[in-house]
């Protein structure tokens, strides 16, 4: 007979953002899901007692980009690494871009994912069905038998969709069967540079991206939204402009949600220095005027989550001159110490920081999530047992050797960031403890 797994959190400071509860409170945990908080049962004999005392006892992080590279075969052990690193940062589910190789345009690719993640019994895998065939932006995919198989929404991912009429078919249909499209808004002609616009990348001689990438994609989707009626998620958003029609389009009534990614909310192009590769990224680095409505934005609720962007890049493609090497940085073990110091920079409150990492990205997933939606991202009575406890005042330096994922390029190398996870808990058990 199977052992109950039962497990006692004590003393620590219990914050939920999307209820707005914040106390010190112990918390116990049975088979899987929270049985109690503050009020346990004197008959509770735990096989675990975990001590959170100056700890903050939260929902596991939810992180809505993250890539696993898999399954493509040359890179061997990648799922392993990359979910070890998402349990390590406090993360218990995430999305999986679907631009992998092979892309994951057909439910046997996306079954085999999604059974490979369940047996390594890490953190929960929602992925990402592409939007169309091989992501070449022409014929659409069969989404139901994506969704079957365990999509949660249909993306481009970094592929910019160019063709309207196309785009317009996705949204009728994605609109007639409830799904949601994702698409990161970028106008292929215009968003083919490699740094944004401005005296920094005229100066250093790079190839630029114009605000208008952004802002021209903006517009098409909100109107082909308006016209079907289908629900849109902007991923990673870049400009002060692009924020600006994010909020009036909510405002208008549209059905849209927006992410942006760690990177965005704290660097700007500046930080490309003497041409780093580590931050040649995609969407590019922006201006300080950017990152600061980007930030308020975040904010305001005007953005509704923050995310890594995780990409894991190797040595051979960072270690090229700026505009040929590969776009990315690996960024999973930093969301949660990157959205503290956001709130500590004098950005939000902490349980907006901890709201834009839980009950934002879950709220944008919404119905994909079936039978777990409104209890992702929650850390209440009844609730899955997905849990992060992280030490608020322990502070680190981002060193790439030491970084579980096996990209070790961030443009937040030697970074001293606030909060160490010390436990995270997943499905009532424990996936990693410092």
């Amino acid at each position: 007979m199977k052992t109950l797994t039962t497990i006692l959190i004590k003393g620590g400071r219990v914050i939920d953002p999307a209820s707005g509860f914040d106390e010190i409170a112990d918390v116990a945990l049975a088979n899987g899901v929270v049985i109690a908080i503050k009020n346990i049962a004197p008959d509770f004999h735990p096989n675990q007692t975990i001590d959170a005392t100056g700890c903050i006892v939260a929902p596991g992080l939810l992180d809505l980009a993250v890539r696993l590279r898999e399954p493509d075969h040359k890179y061997e052990g990648m799922l392993e690494s990359e979910l070890a690193a998402a349990v390590a940062g406090g993360v218990t589910s995430l999305v999986c871009l679907p631009d992998t190789e092979p892309v994951l345009d057909e439910p046997g690719l996306v079954e085999m994912l999604r059974f490979r993640a369940e047996k390594l019994n890490q953190c929960h895998v929602y992925p990402l069905g592409a939007l169309t065939r091989k992501l070449e932006g022409e014929t659409l995919t069969e989404m139901l038998e994506l969704s079957e198989a365990g999509c949660v929404a249909f993306s481009q991912a970094e592929v910019p969709l160019a063709n309207t009429q196309v785009m317009l078919r996705a949204f009728q249909y994605a609109s007639t069967f409830g799904y949601a499209v994702w698409l990161r808004p970028q106008e292929l002609f215009l968003g083919s540079g490699v740094a944004a616009s401005g005296a920094l990348a005229t100066r250093l001689g790079l190839s630029g991206v114009p605000v208008a990438a952004e802002t021209i994609a903006l517009h098409t989707i909100f109107e082909l939204t308006r016209a079907t009626g289908a629900r849109v998620h902007l991923c990673r958003l870049s400009s002060a402009a692009g924020v600006a029609l994010v909020r009036q389009a909510k405002q208008g009534g549209l059905n849209v949600t927006c992410d942006i990614s760690i990177n965005s909310l704290h660097l700007t192009d500046a930080d490309i220095g003497y041409f780093d590769s580590r931050a040649r990224l995609n969407p590019p680095l922006r201006q300080q005027r950017d990152r600061d409505a980007l930030r308020a934005a975040l904010a305001d609720g005007t953005i509704d989550a923050l995310v890594s962007d995780h990409t894991p890049v190797g040595e051979d493609a960072k270690a090229l001159p700026f505009a040929e090497s590969e776009a990315g940085a690996t960024g999973v073990e930093l969301l949660l110490s990157l959205a503290l110091k956001w709130s500590l920079d004098g950005g939000a409150s902490l349980a907006r920081a901890l709201a834009v990492l839980t009950s934002g990205p879950a709220a944008v997933l919404g119905a994909s999530l079936g039978k777990r939606q409104g209890r992702v991202g929650r850390l209440v009575v009844g609730g899955v047992a997905d849990l992060c406890v992280f030490d608020p005042q322990a502070a680190w330096t981002v060193a790439p050797a030491a970084l579980r994922s096996q990209g070790k390029h961030t443009p937040f190398s030697g970074y001293e960031l606030p909060g160490r996870v010390r436990c995270t808990i997943i499905g009532g058990q424990v996936a990693f403890q410092a």
